[in-house]
């Protein structure tokens, strides 16, 4: 039990970090305002219901706020992987703190299936936009790989680019 609370304590610090580097790093908008007012509040509910047709619109911030959410368990139920989801869609965009959250999920089998080559993967590409956590946790993974699998996640990492 004590191992989850930890957990949970270490996905809120994520999210919150993630949603201050996903606000600060886009001009934002006033439905997307409406639901960090509401986050600010502490009314989480009402912030996952202005962000969600964000989310699924693709907007990246929503994405990575709406799955802190959903990783934290704030005002909608704790679901890890609707959590992944919504951040590999904003990972698939581009945004380091979503593929950094998502191969934090890989790593630590939290919404999706452990998979270090997925982790690695995710992780890499964060730590080439400046992510130093991401770097350091992904030479931690690669130091767990086998040679095949590094081969096969740095060909993964090669097509994305």
């Amino acid at each position: 039990m004590r191992h989850r609370q930890i957990a949970r304590t270490v996905l809120r610090a994520s999210f919150v970090l993630g949603l201050v580097l996903a606000a600060g790093a886009m001009p934002l908008r006033a439905d997307f305002e409406e639901g960090l007012a509401a986050y600010n509040a502490g009314d989480f509910a009402a912030a996952a219901e202005a962000w969600r047709s964000l989310a699924e619109e693709g907007d990246v911030a929503a994405q990575v706020a709406l799955a802190g959410l959903y990783s934290s368990g704030l005002g909608v139920p704790l679901d890890g992987p609707e959590a992944a989801r919504l951040y590999r869609a904003a990972a698939e965009q581009g945004d380091a703190v979503a593929q950094l959250n998502l191969g934090d999920f890989y790593s630590r089998d939290l919404g999706v299936q452990r998979d270090l080559v997925q982790a690695y993967l995710w992780l890499s590409l964060a730590a080439e936009q400046g992510r130093s956590w991401a770097r350091r946790k992904r030479d931690e993974i690669a130091a767990q790989l086998s040679a095949e699998e590094l081969a096969e996640a740095e060909g993964l990492i090669a097509e994305r680019r």
